[in-house]
């Protein structure tokens, strides 16, 4: 099966799921988490309810049983038993509960009867990843009761990992990794029926006839790419693709090629020891000149200088040992 626009996307933002705890909390309770740039932030209610107040929404979200958030951009929020709750830091909570960096988080009071209980982590990507998939999303993506959501799979995957996070089965970490970065898919997916084409970037990679067209820029990014030949991709008329493309996109169909491009260039750029003239010819470009414009107009640095920079750590570290 090839792969498809999405899929591609977040493999070339290696995308990696990761849960930090199964937490267990009793009345009173509050959690203040701090921001962390480069993840998603997630939490699901296995079990109760809890409010979620996230930094820069005036509103706060309630979840029930059932429900997941995604936290895109790692802002600092507060998860708590009451709308207008106070958070203790996160760090002082691990401390008090005791918690050893495996099994269950328990904190709080003393209500068995009311405590929550929610699976939470987050989802990394590689650090400087270009894409607009990462810029378009909103503060926080609310899936209210995932049982909706193509049967109860999403429920039952969530309780999967809940579980093997609790029993410390050998393989549980890649099991968990890989189950959770399916849910991230799957999030995004309902994302977008709910919004629809207010979902912008995200719209367009899951639209049928531009997510054709984008597949093939993405396994293909040294074509000559023309509008024309997007439009053909598309099946689509030029002047209604250009429109379409852009309109939900948020850039042209040329910029967008230039963007995936210096996209790949940069993660060969700091992976590899490749020649640049190899780079840039494997990602459409003919001359290093050409490619050098095209990569300084992006990053504001040549590919030469992004290359010392990021190998420079290493080779001082190399000399004084």
């Amino acid at each position: 099966m090839s792969d498809d626009a999405l899929s591609q996307i977040l493999k070339a933002l290696r995308l990696k799921g990761s849960v930090y705890f199964h937490s267990f909390f009793k009345p009173p309770w509050g959690i203040s988490v701090p921001a962390l740039g480069n993840v998603a932030r997630f939490h699901m209610a296995i079990r109760g309810n809890c409010w979620l107040r996230v930094d820069g929404v005036d509103e706060p979200v309630r979840l029930a049983q059932g429900d997941i958030t995604i936290i895109p951009h790692g802002a600092a929020h507060v998860l708590s038993d009451r709308r207008d709750g106070e958070g203790t830091e996160l760090e002082e909570v691990l401390v008090r509960s005791g918690f050893s960096g495996s099994g269950e988080l328990a904190f709080g009071g003393d209500a068995d009867e009311e405590a929550c209980k929610l699976l939470c982590g987050h989802f990394e990507f590689d650090e400087g990843a270009l894409h607009s998939i990462l810029a378009t999303l909103p503060s926080y993506m609310h899936l209210a009761d995932t049982k909706t959501v193509n049967g109860y799979w999403l429920e039952a995957v969530m309780r999967f990992v809940a579980s093997e996070i609790v029993e410390e089965k050998p393989g549980a970490d890649a099991i968990v990794d890989r189950l959770t970065e399916i849910v991230f898919i799957q999030v995004l997916r309902s994302f977008v029926d709910n919004a629809g084409e207010a979902a912008g970037c995200l719209a367009g990679i899951l639209n049928p006839r531009l997510g054709r067209c984008l597949s093939q820029i993405h396994r293909d990014p040294s074509r000559s790419w023309t509008v024309e030949t997007m439009a053909q991709e598309a099946g689509m008329s030029r002047t209604v693709f250009a429109e379409r493309f852009t309109a939900l996109m948020g850039m042209t169909p040329l910029n967008y090629v230039t963007h995936w491009r210096m996209h790949l260039a940069r993660r060969d750029l700091l992976d590899t020891a490749h020649p640049l003239i190899r780079i840039a010819e494997q990602v459409g470009y003919s001359s290093e000149a050409s490619f050098n414009r095209a990569f300084k107009r992006q990053f504001n640095v040549t590919p030469g200088e992004m290359r010392r920079s990021a190998h420079r750590p290493t080779e001082e570290h190399a000399l004084n040992n």
